[in-house]
């Protein structure tokens, strides 16, 4: 008879986790609380015709992604058509913008053209940064990082110097470039993993590489393409899904697991592998069977929540990109409000993806869609009328850029998402939308542990635990904790 695995969620790391743990043999269940796969990836389409994607929009790291796809056989073309963008996006500063081509040598060009020097800085810069990828994305990140003697391997001792793992981002990038502009190209990629240049590693340069030289994609019909192809292979795997399965508890006997409840009802499993939020997963459990508590949470630095904006126009806006950065303030005093100050920011950065710019069927004909997306604090108070005054923020950013006026007055559709939304519909600690920030002091080792420590059969992944937020490395973090619990169901 088959060994049950029972799998909480069914975002990236779920997704992966399933589908690996079902080709390995295993009888899988995936239990998800929403009525749809994809977690913080869900899509929803509104009865006027717009598709909006909740939450990832870039698609860097392709060819992570396209591993999943080759582990089963198969490829993302099997799935969706995916487009290169070019340009890759558009940056917009006080008193110009920077427009990033697909092309390399153009982005090279272009880096010169700011900066004498610059261009020939930039080969140097992304040289060591491809080096990084090479051995962070294919060796540093697929370890389950129980023990820094995971990492005493040949490859990854002789490359310590080279990856930059105790300098900071922030002087790492002043090596290379003197502009403040090109630094803040070079610095932007790190807000997605949560946390200041300054207290990020520069072995996150990786990202650089991974976005500007290897591109930025989008899957045509929007990123919960990428949900459905995932759904599709653990489906083909003999997964079984559970929607609008909220789990109420998870009980254990002489330190194992033995079954999860949902309204009232026991059922039996083998093993759990929990995708949920880290510390929600947790409060389903007795406290002496907690890993961390209440204390270890708060002390940790989480990466941002989000404001969010779904908003469809009724008419076509012009000189707007697929995506579009807005740095016309300060990034520091952004963060400072994010990490230290704990408010909302005064002069905000944020940035908008206007989908239908490549994909017509994401919205009606001759209209927009737009996705507003702006970093605040976890934890932080948010109520309408607060989410109403930074739209209407936006917007105006928005039309100064593009010259349309009254773009308000043009909305039919609009739904805002934030803090309290990202704590009902995910159960996400304090509403953060990405994790644990990649902080020095919270990577590998250092991040929650894939396993429970005091329950035999209880592991977890996703962007809480290693290797940390994003979709690829949530997609890794799904296949680090199937072959670990196919070593403990084996064993």
């Amino acid at each position: 008879m088959k060994k049950k695995i029972a799998v909480i969620g069914s975002g990236f790391s779920g997704l992966s986790a399933a589908s690996y743990a079902a080709k390995a043999g295993f009888e899988v269940h995936v239990f998800e609380k929403n009525n749809q796969a994809g977690g913080r990836a869900r899509q929803f389409i509104t009865s006027n015709g717009y598709a909006f994607d909740m939450g990832p929009s870039w698609y860097w790291m392709p060819d992570i992604i396209e591993g999943f796809f080759q582990d089963f056989g198969c490829g993302t073309a099997d799935y969706f058509k995916l487009i290169s963008l070019n340009p890759q996006f558009e940056m917009i500063f006080s008193n110009e913008k920077l427009t990033i081509p697909k092309n390399y040598e153009d982005l090279k060009r272009l880096f010169e053209k700011i900066e004498k020097g610059a261009g020939i800085q930039l080969d140097k810069f992304m040289d060591s940064a491809k080096y990084k990828y090479s051995v962070g994305m294919k060796e540093f990140v697929k370890k389950p990082c129980y023990s820094w003697l995971e990492f005493a391997q040949p490859k990854i001792l002789n490359s310590a110097v080279k990856l930059n793992l105790i300098s900071n981002f922030r002087n790492y990038v002043q090596k290379f470039f003197k502009d403040a502009k090109l630094r803040s190209l070079m610095e932007f990629p790190i807000i997605f993993l949560g946390a200041s240049p300054q207290n990020i590693p520069a072995l996150y340069s990786l990202m650089n590489y991974g976005g500007y030289v290897l591109g930025t994609h989008y899957p045509m019909g929007g990123f919960y393409q990428l949900v459905l192809a995932m759904k599709n292979i653990a489906d083909n795997q003999g997964v079984m899904f559970h929607f609008d399965h909220a789990i109420d508890s998870i009980n254990i006997v002489k330190n194992k697991v033995t079954s999860i409840e949902i309204k009232g009802k026991k059922l039996s499993f083998d093993a759990i592998i929990a995708s949920s939020d880290y510390h929600h997963t947790e409060q389903l459990l007795p406290e002496k069977f907690r890993n961390y508590d209440e204390n270890y949470w708060n002390s940790r630095t989480f990466a941002p929540s989000c404001l969010i904006y779904y908003v469809g126009i009724k008419e076509i806006i012009p000189n707007l990109k697929h995506h579009t950065l807005f740095f016309e303030n300060d990034l520091d005093a952004h963060i400072d409000c994010i990490y230290v100050e704990k408010k909302w920011p005064e002069k905000p950065l944020f940035y908008v993806c206007c989908p239908s710019k490549t994909d017509e069927k994401v919205a009606p004909k001759n209209c927009e869609n737009l996705f507003l997306l702006m970093p605040i604090a976890i934890g932080i108070k948010d109520d309408e009328k607060i989410r109403e005054q930074y739209l209407g923020e936006m917007l105006g950013r928005i039309e100064k850029l593009t010259g349309v006026k009254n773009l308000k007055d043009k909305i039919e559709y609009k739904r805002s998402y934030c803090v309290a939304d990202f704590q009902n519909d995910y159960n996400a600690f304090g509403g953060n939308a990405y994790g644990l920030a990649n902080t020095l002091q919270q990577t590998a080792v250092w991040k929650p542990k894939i396993f429970n420590k005091k329950v035999q059969n209880l592991f977890y992944t996703g962007q809480l635990t290693v290797p940390g937020p994003g979709v690829p490395p949530s997609i890794i973090s799904g296949k680090i904790v199937a072959d670990e619990i196919y070593k403990y169901l084996k064993n």
